[in-house]
């Protein structure tokens, strides 16, 4: 008897799955959604602007320089002289002066690992291919021809002269900061 109960709630559960499953799945109101959202949406597109019309423009000699004239020429090489004279000022002094040995280095392998004070001035202490030298202001450091201008306890401001884009010759400023616990 009960062995009969069990089969009869069981075929009756199985009965009423069958029924819902065979319902409606609600894929037709998603599918009737879908729908509604690409009617709405429309692409929007802006008109292309009109081109702009060409005009060309007259060439007129008379008024006109000859770009390749002797006398277009010599202005541009007196402009060009008078701007080397002026540079030259900044580096004739660099020229002509003995290099020091810190100025074969470039600037960023060139370390600030220390500084002291030696004779009542300030002296920084930098490492250069793992060797330690004393600078002070006055001395020279990196291909720049960078002066030292003033040293304090963390770092060191020096004054560059480099060649600018237009091959002109400009002063830069530049600081080595202390590196502390370095090797």
């Amino acid at each position: 008897m009960r062995l009969l109960k069990y089969a009869l709630a069981g075929s009756l559960t199985l009965v009423l799955f069958g029924i819902v499953g065979c319902g409606a799945s609600g894929q037709e109101e998603l599918q009737q959604w879908m729908a509604e959202q690409r009617d709405a949406t429309k692409p929007r597109t802006e008109p292309l602007q009109e081109p702009t019309k060409f005009s060309p423009q007259v060439y007129d000699q008379e008024r006109s320089v000859e770009p390749f004239s002797s006398q277009k020429l010599a202005q541009a090489l007196k402009r060009d002289s008078n701007r080397v004279t002026a540079n030259a000022a900044l580096i004739t002094p660099e020229l002509s002066r003995r290099k020091e040995p810190l100025e074969a280095s470039p600037l960023d392998a060139i370390v600030m690992v220390g500084s002291l004070i030696k004779a009542g001035q300030p002296v920084a202490l930098v490492r250069v291919d793992n060797l330690i030298y004393q600078v002070r202001a006055g001395n020279y450091l990196g291909q720049n021809y960078g002066r030292i201008d003033k040293v304090t306890e963390t770092s060191l401001a020096l004054r560059e002269i480099v060649q600018d884009a237009s091959g002109e010759w400009i002063e830069r400023t530049a600081t080595l900061q202390l590196i502390e616990g370095s090797k």
